[in-house]
């Protein structure tokens, strides 16, 4: 083992680095964060002044282990992780872990880090260490509490309020909101009509297609035409304006083809414009134009990402392809730039390389981001070069990565431009105008590399070229163009547009969209559907819920500014603890207020529909604890009130008085089983199903109002073929079966389950052994005794597990989070944040 150890997050990042540092240095990963908040209240206690109790990540734990039997035998430790806030935090867990095992009393310990995977950069992070930074461990941590005070007092109050499984974010929920309002926006628009006007002319056999600009002095905008008549009566002034002269014939007003109308050229503008070269890639712009071009979620972009930065084999050694992915900024060195002029000179000519390199300004002020735009470590590295070292979804997003910096160092293109002005006839200050604009590429400049995606799909007729036209020119008008339209809502958010959004509104930072985006996937909270985030009705009760009672908390300006917040505690300018209990006071305080004065008939934020026909009493579509359903009557009645759950796809929204009282029609009988059994189908608390007898059959792919007893026996006899096959073995006599689980083998007597030791083979046991097996199996426990000795059994192995674990601070006393029990699993992965402990790292 080498004096000097280096630690850096992952594998394949510790593997392109060894090769570089060589013999003298032992490499080691963390495999991303060792250590985070122990799941279960009390973690962050803020009657401690905020004291945060951490325990280790149990996946980690034996790779901590290595690295503190490797730092026994090394002179010096270098914390290499990555260079923002969440690799500082690494760092310091590493650090402070290896600390408390007394295994750092005679080592120097440096904090080292680079912003590309490079001998040189690497070297030059050896070459010039530095301590810990405080500010950007402070302003991690400040980020940490938060999402779990959010995280472990928000989600119970759902849980408790509308159901189990929910949870609510210091970021994902105003993330949510966006999409919630403008499917709202989307609901609530009503569509104008208006109308276009345009004209199809012809000048010695070249044909032009105009518009309409003005019309009698007016200036032609979207509305200036909303309906037919208005668009026929100008029609027929047109016509009238267009004669080329008094024919002596008759005009027939109605027509819009004619042979003797003109319009003439009034006026010719020509001009050159530019059009600049976009920045090198941010965080943010790289996962757009990932979206836009390469359809890729910000979750894939960000891991293929990730596996270029930390090196991959290109046929002489790992190496790191690109720069470090999570940033802000839009700077390029000085070193990298003059490998891309002098590739820019060599590879598409001088004429194509601006006399000074053109300098690019960052807009974001967080100052805990990486300091250089995402850009290849190698401008000469082309991707032609690399096909047959990377998979194909690398390679494609290296290409990406490559066009866009080369193309930001070469000159603009340009353009030449024309605008033609034509009026109706031949009188030049005639009141009715056309217009024709175009344009001709002259210079490709960087649009010879690349071109930046769009978000929507409109076409620029700006890039036509026009027929060679001069002032006085008469041109003859073929045919009037008329046409409807209607306004269309404001378009769902596609990946790209909602990452654009969040960075607009401040809504966390880039190094967290592909995770705020995957929580609201995974929540249920959103679908998607042609690539568009649709919110579902679970996604609905949850953002009205928070921004009916925790409004300021979803409040995107507020968000943003806490975030500001971070990055000045991250930037030394303002202290951690006084942001957390600025927070603190009026959050808890909102808590208790809703938990007390918030019922749960409230939070199910019901509907009436209107009144059952057959009872008379009310009927109301709401969110309950398994998903939405259709209730007739209230818990007030003396009679029981009566339930249905909505059909497949059905959303709450849509819900009205007559779809609700389909509902009721089930269970449908469908006929029997050829044993003479009766079929039905229905919906239960867990979905669809088909019932043969006294079994059911789940039938979550078909439609219960809809289905067919041919259909439900093929579906029947799938599922006894299934049981079939989970059958080891049986014993019919003692009632005992020997069956294949979710979780291996076990015995079963219908009443005890037993698992199969791992060293017997289940097939081979005998009734005896299946007998003993069984008696030795705890009681079966109800699901409320269930749930409470799972919950003593984690607390107290989390207490064992914590005392045996580094720790920031000695807990002085529980936090009083409202007096809650909750379930420590589900609250922990909510209080964990929209980045997580590590946000991907490792």
């Amino acid at each position: 083992m080498s004096k000097n150890l280096v630690i850096v997050e992952s594998p394949a990042k510790a593997r392109t680095i060894e090769k570089y540092l060589g013999k003298d240095f032992t490499v080691l990963a963390s495999y991303g964060h060792v250590r985070d908040l122990v799941p279960k209240e009390g973690a962050v206690d803020p009657d401690a002044d905020f004291a945060m109790t951490y325990q280790l990540i149990d996946k980690n734990a034996k790779h901590l282990e290595k690295i503190a039997q490797a730092v026994k035998k090394a002179s010096t430790l270098y914390l290499a992780t990555d260079p923002d806030r969440e690799g500082e935090a690494i760092s310091w867990h590493v650090y402070e872990v290896l600390k408390e095992r007394e295994l750092l009393e005679n080592t120097k310990v440096h904090r080292v880090v680079f912003h590309e995977i490079t001998k040189r950069a690497i070297q030059e992070a050896i070459d010039h260490p530095r301590e810990l930074s405080e500010h950007l461990i402070n302003a991690q941590q400040a980020r940490r509490a938060l999402d779990f005070l959010v995280g472990f007092n928000l989600s119970p109050l759902l849980w408790k309020k509308v159901r189990r499984g929910l949870s609510a974010g210091r970021v994902q929920s105003p993330a949510l909101r966006l999409i919630v309002e403008r499917e709202d926006q989307i609901s609530a628009f009503e569509s104008r009509e208006y109308w276009t006007i345009g004209a199809e002319a012809e000048h010695e056999k070249e044909s032009l297609t105009v518009r309409l600009a003005l019309f009698k002095d007016e200036k032609v905008e979207q509305f200036t035409f909303t309906d037919e008549k208005t668009v026929r009566a100008a029609e027929t002034a047109i016509n009238e304006a267009a004669r080329a002269g008094d024919t002596g014939t008759e005009v027939d007003q109605t027509s819009t083809t004619t042979a003797d109308r003109i319009l003439t050229v009034a006026n010719v503008e020509k001009k050159q414009r530019q059009r600049k070269p976009s920045a090198p890639f941010t965080t943010s712009t790289l996962q757009q134009e990932a979206s836009r071009k390469l359809g890729y979620s910000a979750q894939k972009t960000m891991m293929t990402a990730q596996r270029l930065y930390e090196g991959i084999d290109v046929g002489d050694g790992s190496v790191g392809l690109i720069t470090y992915m999570r940033t802000d900024s839009v700077t390029v060195a000085n070193e990298a730039l003059e490998e891309l002029r002098a590739l820019i000179k060599d590879r598409y000519g001088e004429e194509n390389l601006p006399d000074e390199p053109p300098r690019y300004i960052t807009k974001a002020k967080n100052a805990q981001e990486a300091h250089e735009a995402i850009r290849p470590t190698l401008a000469a590295r082309i991707p032609e070069d690399l096909k047959r070292h990377l998979e194909n979804d690398q390679l494609r997003l290296y290409e990406l990565i490559w066009k866009r910096t080369v193309a930001c160092q070469m000159s603009p293109a340009v353009f030449d431009t024309v605008r033609l002005d034509l009026v109706a006839g031949r009188e030049p200050d005639g009141n009715i105008r056309f217009r024709a604009t175009g344009s001709v590429l002259v210079k490709p400049g960087f649009m010879a590399v690349y071109q930046e995606g769009q978000d929507d799909s409109a076409q620029d007729d700006q890039d036509r070229l026009l027929p060679p036209l001069k002032k006085g020119d008469e041109l003859k008008l073929l045919e009037i163009l008329s046409e409807q339209h209607f306004t269309e809502p404001p378009p769902r958010f596609s990946e790209a547009t909602l990452v654009k959004a969040l960075e607009e509104f401040g809504i966390g930072r880039p190094s967290t969209y592909a995770s705020i985006i995957s929580t609201l996937r995974n929540r249920e909270y959103v679908e998607m559907e042609s690539r568009r985030f649709i919110p579902t009705d679970v996604g609905k009760v949850v953002n009205r819920f928070l921004t009916e009672h925790f409004s300021q908390y979803v409040d995107y300006e507020f968000t943003a500014q806490l975030e500001d917040s971070l990055d000045a505690i991250s930037r030394g300018e303002k202290e951690w603890l006084p942001l957390l209990r600025e927070f603190w006071t009026p959050f808890r305080k909102l808590i208790e207020h809703t938990e007390s004065s918030v019922t749960r008939e409230q939070a199910s934020q019901a509907r009436i529909l209107g009144t059952d026909p057959k009872s008379g009493r009310p009927m109301s579509v709401r969110m309950g604890r398994y998903g939405a359903f259709v209730q007739i009557g209230t818990r007030d009645d003396e009679e029981k009130p009566l339930f249905a759950g909505l059909r497949p796809g059905q959303k709450m929204d849509d819900v009205t008085l007559e779809a609700g009282l389909d509902l009721f029609k089930l269970p449908r009988d469908l006929g029997e089983t050829p044993d003479g059994e009766p079929v039905a189908a229905s919906i239960g608390r867990f979905g669809p199903y088909v019932r043969y007898g006294t079994k059911y059959v789940s039938i979550r792919g078909d439609d219960p109002y809809t289905i067919d007893l041919e259909r439900a026996l093929e579906l029947i006899e799938e599922k006894k073929i299934t049981d079939l096959n989970r059958i080891i073995q049986d014993f019919p006599d003692a009632g005992i079966q020997v069956l294949n689980g979710r979780y291996g083998p076990y015995i079963t007597d219908g009443k005890k389950n037993a698992k199969v030791p791992k060293e017997r083979q289940p097939e081979k046991l005998s009734l005896e052994e299946c007998r003993t097996l069984i008696a030795a199996a705890p009681e079966r426990r109800g699901r409320r005794g269930a749930k409470k000795t799972a919950s003593k059994a984690t607390k107290k192995a989390t207490s064992k597990k914590s005392k045996k674990t580094a720790k920031k601070r000695t807990k002085k006393k529980p936090a009083r989070l409202l007096g809650r029990r909750t379930d420590p699993a589900v609250a922990a992965e909510s209080a964990a944040g929209d980045d997580g402990p590590g946000d991907s790292h490792g």
